[in-house]
C-alpha cells in the first residue's frame, strides 16, 4: 500500500499585505525536526512560525529507525501513540557474513520501561503525525510554501526574506532556528561550510512492498552470497514495506544505479522472487560532518543542518531530536528572562559534544563496513571470523552501532556510590512507578527527584517525592538507601547526592540556569 502524499493548505501570510510583529521564534523547515522544535517551544509556552518550502511530507521513507529516547520525547510531544500504533517495534539485531549468522543482540534486555528499544515507521509518517499535533496548537503558525531566501542576522535578532505563490514578504524574529536540513540554504546564506569528512562509498536505497514472513528485527549482513564482496541491511517497515540498503561501490553511477531495471535484478537476489513492488530509491554517500559552532547569534542551527552522519546507525533523526530536546527549553528560559546567553552557548557546546560522538562512532562503523585492502580488510574479516566463534571479538563487529543518547560532561555534584548509568550528565531512566511511569512524571520541568527520602523545603523547582522500588533502586539508587536527584527539563540528569543540603541543591539549580 503505497503512502498518500495528501498536500497542506497554503494560506497568504498576513506579510503580503502589512509588516507583521516581530516574533519570538521562526523556524525554518517543517521536517521533523523543525515541527517538533516548535512543539516543543510551544509546551514550554514559546509562540513561533514555521516556514517550509514545500506543501507535503517527505517523498519516500528517509529516516526510519527511531529509538527508545526518541519515543520518550515524542511521548512529550503528544504523538508517540501513534507512532507506537503504526510502528514495527523491534529490538534484535542480527548479524551475517555471508551465509551464517555471526552473532545477535537485544537492545532492551531488561523489562520496565513505558517505551520499546526501537521501532521502525516511515520518516512521512512521523511528519504527519508531526503536522497534526502541531496543528492543534494556538502558538504554533505553520506556513507552507514559504521559501526563505534571504537572512539577515543583527545583534537584535534577524530579518528573512521569504518568497510565496502570491509575492514576497518579511519577517523579523528574535531568533531563527534553521531546521532546513543537510543542504541547509540558511547555512549557505550565511557563508558556513561543514567540517569533516566524506567517505568514497555509495550506497543504495530501496523500498519494495511485498508480503513476506521476515521477523521483525535487523538482519546486516557482510559479504552476503546474494550481493558478493559487499554488505547489505533489511528492515521491516509498516505496511508491507521493507528497507534494504546495498553497498555499491565509489565508482557506481547514481542515476544509473537508480533505474528500475537495475534495482529490481538486485532486489530479486536478496528475497529470492520478483513479487514485490518498487516504492522508493535512492543512492546516497556516506559522510560525518559539522558545523564548527551550532549559535550564530541569532540563528542556532538544529539537526542535520547543523551535523550530518552516515546513515547506519540511525543518528541523523534521532540525533537531531536530542538537539530538539536539549534547545527547547534553553531558549524558551532566554526568551522569558530567566536565563541569559550563557544557556545557549551550553547547546552549542553540549550538542557538540553529542554531534562529535556520533560522529566517532558513525565514520568507526564505516571504515569497518568499507574497508580498504590490505591490513584494513584483513583485521575487519578476521574479526568476523573470531565473533562466530568466541563472544570477546563480537564487540568489535561494527555494522553501525545504534543510536543512544550521550552523557554530557558534567561538574555536577556526584555521589559516585550511586549507579554509573544515571551520573550527571545521563538522561534519567525510566522506570514503573505508582502513577504510571518516572518520565511521564518528569514532564518537562525543573525536578528535584526525592527516592526513599524527605527533600528539603524552599527550592526554586518542582519536587517529585517517591518511595523506593525494586527499579529505581537498581536503576537510582545502587547500595544507597536514599537519593536525590536533580533533573532539567529535558530530562538529562544535572546533580545527584545521598543526603538532601538544602544550600547545595539550591547552588545546583542556580548552575543549571547558568549553563554549567
Amino acid at each position: 500500500m503505497a503512502y498518500d502524499y495528501q498536500p497542506f493548505d497554503y494560506v497568504p501570510p498576513p506579510g503580503l499585505t502589512a509588516p507583521e510583529a516581530k516574533k519570538p521564534v521562526v523556524i525554518v523547515g517543517a521536517g521533523p525536526i523543525g515541527l517538533a522544535m516548535a512543539i516543543e517551544l510551544a509546551e514550554h509556552g514559546v509562540a513561533s512560525v514555521v516556514l517550509d518550502d514545500n506543501n507535503v511530507v517527505s517523498v519516500g521513507s528517509r529516516a526510519i529507525c527511531w529509538s527508545k529516547r526518541s519515543l520518550e520525547i515524542f511521548d512529550r510531544l503528544g504523538i508517540a501513540e501513534k507512532a507506537l500504533d503504526k510502528g514495527v517495534t523491534w529490538q534484535v539485531g542480527r548479524t551475517f557474513h555471508r551465509d551464517q549468522e555471526v552473532f545477535n543482540f537485544d537492545l532492551l534486555p531488561e523489562a520496565g520501561h513505558k517505551m520499546p528499544a526501537f521501532i521502525n515507521l516511515q520518516q512521512y509518517y512521523v511528519e504527519q503525525f508531526l503536522v497534526e499535533r502541531a496543528q492543534e496548537i494556538p502558538l504554533i503558525d505553520l506556513r507552507f510554501k514559504n521559501r526563505v531566501v534571504g537572512v539577515d542576522p543583527g545583534a537584535a535578532g534577524a530579518i528573512l526574506d521569504i518568497e510565496t505563490p502570491d509575492g514576497p514578504y518579511a519577517l523579523e524574529a528574535s531568533y531563527v532556528l534553521a531546521c532546513d536540513g543537510a543542504r541547509s540554504p540558511i547555512r549557505g546564506m550565511l557563508g558556513l561550510e561543514f567540517e569533516g569528512e566524506v567517505f568514497e562509498e555509495r550506497f543504495l536505497i530501496a523500498d519494495i512492498e511485498m508480503q513476506a514472513d521476515f521477523p521483525s528485527e535487523r538482519h546486516f549482513w557482510f559479504e552476503p552470497e546474494f550481493h558478493t564482496g559487499q554488505s547489505a541491511l533489511l528492515h521491516k517497515q509498516p505496511d508491507n514495506i521493507y528497507r534494504i540498503d546495498l553497498q555499491l561501490g565509489w565508482d557506481a553511477n547514481p542515476e544509473h544505479e537508480m533505474q528500475p531495471e537495475i534495482v529490481i535484478p538486485r532486489i530479486v537476489k536478496v528475497v529470492g522472487h520478483d513479487d514485490f513492488r518498487l516504492d522508493w530509491v535512492s543512492v546516497y554517500t556516506f559522510q560525518c560532518r559539522r558545523l564548527a559552532e551550532f549559535v550564530h547569534g541569532p540563528v542556532i542551527f538544529v539537526g542535520d543542518s547543523a551535523h550530518v552522519v552516515s546513515p547506519f546507525g540511525a543518528r541523523g533523526g534521532n540525533g537531531g531530536l536530542q538537539d530538539v530536546d536539549n534547545l527547547g527549553w534553553k531558549l524558551a528560559a532566554v526568551l522569558e528572562g530567566r536565563a541569559g546567553d550563557s544557556l545557549l552557548k551550553s547547546y552549542d557546546r553540549e550538542r557538540g559534544f553529542g554531534a562529535d560522538e556520533n560522529i566517532a562512532n558513525s565514520a568507526r562503523a564505516t571504515k569497518f563496513m568499507t574497508p580498504g585492502d590490505g591490513v584494513e580488510r584483513m583485521f575487519r574479516d578476521q574479526v568476523l571470523h573470531l565473533a562466530g566463534q568466541t563472544a570477546f571479538a563480537r564487540g568489535w563487529v561494527n555494522s553501525g552501532r545504534l543510536s543512544r543518547p550521550c552523557t554530557y560532561p558534567s561538574k555536577g555534584p556526584d555521589a559516585p556510590s550511586m549507579p554509573e548509568g544515571t551520573c550527571p550528565g545521563a538522561v534519567a531512566p525510566d522506570a514503573p512507578v505508582a502513577e504510571g511511569w518516572l518520565l511521564s512524571e518528569l514532564g518537562r520541568d525543573l525536578v528535584l527527584l526525592a527516592i526513599g527520602a524527605a527533600p528539603p523545603g524552599g527550592l526554586d523547582c518542582r519536587v517529585l517525592n517517591l518511595p523506593v522500588t525494586p527499579e529505581l533502586q537498581a536503576r537510582y539508587l545502587g547500595e544507597a538507601k536514599a537519593g536525590f536527584y536533580l533533573i532539567r527539563p529535558d530530562q538529562v540528569i544535572a546533580a545527584r547526592w545521598t543526603e538532601g543540603d538544602a544550600t547545595q541543591i539550591a547552588d545546583a539549580i542556580r548552575v543549571v540556569w547558568e549553563g554549567g
